[in-house]
């Protein structure tokens, strides 16, 4: 599929999704109180977008979790991972087809309710991505298991920043301390040498 599994799908199409959705209530925010037509526009726009990249998101994700070896520990996070991704693409899917319908009709009450529910939509979204983290940089899920042993060998081998530039001073080092040396030595035989004066 183009170079990616499912599991990289995923990673791949999370990310747009939830910053459109996420600046569509800021949008709508600065809409609502700053009254500016048009990032009511911007809002309804990055909504209406990001709601169809929330379905190919929930999608992958699904298909993700039957490619993705995993444990009881692993397996309750993502349950409940799913459950708040669903919740989210419910929240914003109902909200973008409520003002598809509404949107050019919608009084300030109707428009103020509709502002609450995609405040609680944002609320569980940030939920979904911190569930989403825990699995990946908590539990390496979508790591294959023999990728990450073979990481695990080479940090326990170590790695130490610099060390070339280490080696090299170390040697530049002994280097000027076998010049200064060799400078010494040809000084000792200079004055033993005698000269021919002396020698007559």
């Amino acid at each position: 599929m183009l170079g990616y599994d499912w599991p990289r799908l995923h990673a791949l199409l999370n990310d747009l999704p939830s910053a459109l959705l996420i600046a569509a209530v800021v949008f709508d925010l600065l809409g609502t109180f700053g009254r500016w037509p048009t990032m009511r526009q911007a809002s309804f726009w990055t909504l209406v977008f990001g709601a169809i990249g929330g379905v190919l998101a929930v999608v992958s994700g699904l298909q993700a979790e039957k490619h993705i070896a995993h444990g009881n520990a692993v397996h309750e996070v993502m349950e409940h991972h799913e459950q708040l991704a669903l919740i989210t693409l419910g929240i914003f899917g109902v909200l973008a087809l409520w003002r598809i319908v509404r949107e050019s009709k919608m009084g300030n009450g109707e428009r103020t309710l509709a502002l609450l529910l995609s405040l609680a939509g944002a609320g569980v979204l940030f939920a979904t991505g911190r569930e989403g983290g825990e699995l990946m940089f908590d539990h390496a899920a979508g790591i294959p298991s023999d990728v990450l042993q073979n990481e695990l060998r080479q940090r326990a081998a170590g790695h130490h920043h610099g060390a070339g530039e280490d080696t090299e001073d170390h040697d530049a080092g002994e280097h000027d301390d076998a010049d200064a040396h060799h400078d010494a030595d040809a000084g000792h035989a200079h004055e033993a040498a005698p000269t021919g004066d002396s020698a007559q």
